[in-house]
């Protein structure tokens, strides 16, 4: 995919995917994503490198904490529910109660059990 940014002023006004219009101030970007570790770290928000030809949009990296990775593995744990409680109601058809009570009564475990692990290692060994 080719990236096209507009600058103006020594500013980026627009970053665009597509063939750039007729305005002047184009140039050619890249984008440069450090590796990451998977379910530990994560992307920030992008900066660009003007001088650089291409234009680099360099993006940060920043750690997860266990903390926050455990927030939203419960979250995940609640959505499950909640997908399949929807999808049923919206089809009363495929209503199964039992499937249901199920999904609804895994929630809670799986929450505790997130809950017990304080290492990114405890948390990837639920997954």
């Amino acid at each position: 995919m080719s990236l096209y940014v507009r600058i103006e002023n020594g500013e980026v006004k627009d970053c665009w995917d597509s063939s750039p219009d007729s305005r002047p101030g184009w140039k050619n970007a890249i984008e440069v994503k450090p590796t990451i570790n998977s379910n530990r770290q994560q992307y920030t928000a992008h900066t660009f490198d003007l001088t650089k030809d291409p234009v680099e949009i360099v993006y940060g990296v920043v750690d997860v904490t266990v903390d926050g990775r455990k927030e939203h593995m419960k979250q995940q744990a609640a959505m499950a529910f909640d997908m399949l409680f929807k999808e049923q109601a919206q089809i009363p058809a495929t209503y199964d109660p039992v499937a249901l009570q199920a999904a609804k009564d895994s929630v809670a475990p799986r929450q505790a059990a997130i809950d017990a692990c304080t290492t990114h290692d405890e948390l990837d060994a639920l997954m």
